[in-house]
């Protein structure tokens, strides 16, 4: 029976220069040459020939299923699950899905063509720039640089509101720090590093953009070397270097990472039907774990460059991460701050003088603490604008004076305290 065999050029061309060697119109060496083969294959090549004829050449897989076939409706219950659970994946995200929750072992290839043919994925276009960047070179040390930013996006998508995503980046192993927060104002801030501070330590510098949380960026600051942000000052009194980019690829890691958790961590908050911010950060402890397994790297030396909180900046810690601002005292030893009145109680832990500008930190759980000198005053916060009162004092102190003040004073009116607490304030 007569039948075609189906050649293709690369194995024509071998059938012919075999034949040769057969005749012996060339030699072993010259047809291995010729081929591109070794003496070796090139002879056992021969003896297939001789064997098989024509079909010696051939593979001999050819027209047999391959050893990587999928098993019977593998790709069907893939294109099921895809449809249910993970049509708007990425392909290799799909695949992982396919491969840890279903035990589908599909190739990332087939995942992509299958997601493509069903209209699932649609592949983008290469991109033509014009500008060529190339990645700065990884830091050498664990702690040596961590890379912030803030993302705003529909984290939770139509469950709950939109909200922050909060995220460091090290700059060596890229390992990852996340919390999601309400936006990216000071206090959201301040908590995430202070956070961050008591558990893994001080990053030897922080990466950042030009957001005025982190820099001034009016054009008046610019030479004014004193005028930093509440960031800045705190990251100082740390010893933490404060670096501001001066465009998005310059702080290119983080940039990543904030592209890929918003694709891949809304994905897996929406599989777990989270619906709360506060359901949302505690998964993201585990999600660290996860994503620095997956896309974490050996940094190029063994270390920790965190530097551990010492005593004194434990202690002050809520002091370091508040709002500070500085405000005059006035004739009658009161203090005016954001529309609330402020009246410092007669006796006091260090001389206070009409004029005197005291310092105000804004802690984190909302409480105002006052300070002068490296001490805390006592103070109470007035219900309302006090009465015009004449004071014949010309310092408080911490000895009680023989004046009286009139009935409608507020150190009569009300029981303000007198025990001072006497704390060192870091830096004042």
């Amino acid at each position: 029976m007569e039948y075609d065999i189906v050649m293709t050029n690369k194995e024509s061309q071998r059938h012919a220069i075999i034949t040769k060697l057969i005749a012996n119109k060339i030699n072993g060496t010259q047809a291995a040459k010729q081929l591109k083969l070794s003496i070796r294959q090139t002879k056992r090549l021969k003896a297939c020939v001789i064997k098989d004829g024509i079909k010696g050449t051939i593979h001999k897989l050819r027209g047999k299923a391959g050893n990587n076939k999928l098993p019977e409706g593998t790709l069907e219950k893939a294109k099921k699950y895809i449809e249910e659970n993970y049509s708007d994946f990425g392909p290799t995200f799909a695949q992982e899905k396919l491969k840890d929750d279903h035990q589908l072992k599909i190739g990332i290839s087939t995942v992509r063509k299958l997601m493509i043919e069903e209209k699932f994925f649609i592949p983008r276009p290469k991109k033509k720039s014009s500008e060529y960047r190339a990645w700065r070179e990884r830091k050498e040390c664990f702690g040596e640089m961590g890379q912030f930013d803030g993302s705003y996006h529909a984290w939770l998508e139509d469950r709950a509101d939109e909200c922050c995503l909060l995220a460091n980046i090290d700059d060596a192993t890229g390992k990852v720090t996340l919390k999601f927060d309400t936006n990216e104002s000071i206090p959201c801030v301040f908590e995430f590093w202070k956070e961050y501070v008591k558990t893994k330590g001080k990053p030897v510098a922080i990466y950042l953009d030009k957001y005025s949380t982190y820099k001034i960026n009016h054009k008046s600051a610019v030479d004014n070397k004193d005028a930093l942000t509440q960031f800045q000052r705190a990251m100082e009194t740390l010893g933490i270097n404060v670096i501001t980019a001066h465009s998005p690829q310059a702080k290119g890691r983080v940039e990543r990472l904030n592209e890929t958790l918003q694709d891949r961590l809304v994905k897996e908050l929406r599989l777990r039907k989270i619906d709360n911010m506060e359901d949302a950060n505690v998964f993201l402890k585990e999600y660290e774990k996860i994503f620095d397994n997956k896309f974490g790297v050996k940094a190029r030396k063994k270390g920790d460059l965190h530097v551990p909180l010492t005593k004194k900046e434990l202690e002050n810690l809520d002091a370091i991460f508040s709002v500070h601002s500085k405000r005059l005292v006035r004739n009658d030893y009161t203090i005016q701050f954001k529309k609330q009145w402020v009246q410092l109680a007669q006796l006091q832990p260090t001389g206070v003088l009409r004029k005197d500008n005291v310092l105000i930190e804004e802690r984190l759980d909302g409480s105002l603490h006052i300070s002068l000198r490296g001490k805390y005053l006592n103070f109470e916060i007035l219900p309302n604008r006090p009465e015009k009162t004449k004071v014949l004092l010309p310092m408080l102190t911490s000895v009680k004076s023989d004046w009286k003040p009139p009935v409608n004073h507020p150190w009569r009116r009300y029981q303000i305290n007198n025990n001072s607490t006497q704390l060192i304030c870091q830096n004042v």
